[in-house]
């Protein structure tokens, strides 16, 4: 079977479904990778380095093909050129691309989308949504140093002592975890704050003090927080209020699949840090933990710079296409039994992560915005 590793088209998108080296994971058990030019040229891979994988390099890869990868939803163009009863894999957020699920679901193709995959132990090495949350909470960290006008570490020297700055971490899931871990290599003093109260142990882990606050905790499913009611909210941001006006930097990675993001922090809150203050917001894409946040843009609010993230995993391309990559393959060769690929939907990640198959849309929620009876 053919499977292609479609070129992104869409503004901003770096990154690639399969780099050069995860090639042979596929061609090991007999598929034929077809990548279009020039796929992998954003996040540093040539069509050479493919070629040189064992791969071919061809502008028609999508005709015809059994499978396709990709980071970012096909076009319906793209979608319209596979094999009947192709599978495609990539990210999807259906709420959003209600038209596209409609075009894959009427052109019988089998849609997996990588943020549905059930967050399962077994299915760790096929989480995309954790795997790109690394490296955004990592890019955060970078970012937020880059911008203070200040030293991160501690530092003495013979003309004085200079005190390290000091970070606040908002969602200590694995972004925020990853942001914790690498301001503290970095050399600042961290604290960090999650509903969860599972979090504190992690966040103590890395070397960093989790803030109690004197609310209960919201423990959710899948390891996300439940969703809180205003009133406790509001209550929240009082208490850390005096904890955002002490921080040189804030980082906000409190963010949930296909959701809104929870308003943590209000302009007044950041309007009360020092001048010269960082605040990086990575759910800016997704309504912002932080009011005023825009993606893409920084702003000020008072003396504080606000960034807002816009799809930070694809600003380090090459290792984020890395660990996507390897999510994909692994989702993709769990189907995979005496040379084909064919969904099994007894196993619960398959069946957790289809939206559409055989003409059907199979993902309840989907189906319920569509309007479609239950199938």
């Amino acid at each position: 079977m053919k499977i292609a590793i479609v070129g992104e088209t869409r503004p901003g998108e770096r990154r690639v479904a399969l780099v050069p080296g995860l090639v042979s994971r596929l061609t090991d058990v007999g598929q034929e990778v077809a990548v279009e030019p020039g796929a992998g040229k954003a996040a540093g891979f040539t069509d050479d380095d493919y070629r040189d994988a064992g791969a071919n390099v061809a502008s028609d890869a999508l005709d015809g093909a059994g499978a396709a990868l990709s980071v970012q939803p096909l076009a319906p163009s793209q979608a319209r050129r596979l094999a009947p009863g192709a599978i495609t894999v990539s990210f999807l957020p259906t709420a959003q691309e209600l038209d596209l699920v409609r075009v894959l679901r009427d052109a019988g193709l089998t849609t997996l989308a990588m943020e549905l995959v059930p967050r399962i132990s077994r299915a760790q090495a096929m989480d995309a949504l954790s795997s790109q949350a690394f490296v955004a909470g990592y890019r955060a960290a970078l970012v937020a140093a880059e911008r203070l006008p200040r030293f991160f570490p501690l530092s003495m020297t013979a003309s004085g002592t200079v005190p390290p700055a000091k970070v606040l971490v908002l969602g200590a899931g694995v972004a925020g975890l990853q942001a914790i871990a690498t301001a503290r290599r970095l050399g600042a003093v961290v604290r960090a704050y999650d509903v969860r109260a599972a979090s504190a142990e992690e966040v103590r882990s890395l070397g960093a003090e989790f803030i109690e606050l004197d609310l209960p905790t919201l423990e959710g499913a899948g390891g996300y927080a439940r969703e809180m009611t205003e009133e406790r909210s509001a209550k929240q941001r009082e208490l850390l209020a005096p904890h955002v006006a002490d921080a040189d930097v804030l980082i906000t990675t409190a963010a949930v699949p296909g959701r809104t993001a929870p308003l943590l922090v209000t302009e007044q809150m950041v309007a009360a840090m020092k001048p010269g203050s960082v605040v990086v917001d990575l759910a800016a894409e997704s309504g912002g933990n932080v009011e005023g946040a825009r993606p893409g843009e920084e702003i000020t609010i008072g003396g504080a710079s606000v960034w807002g993230g816009l799809n930070v995993p694809s600003q380090l391309a090459a290792q984020a296409s890395q660990l996507y990559g390897t999510n994909v393959v692994n989702l993709l060769l769990l189907m995979h039994s005496d040379g084909e690929f064919a969904p099994n939907f007894d196993d619960e990640i398959v069946a957790g992560a289809c939206v559409t198959h055989a003409g059907e849309v199979r993902h309840a929620p989907t189906r319920e915005l569509l309007g479609e009876d239950s199938a």
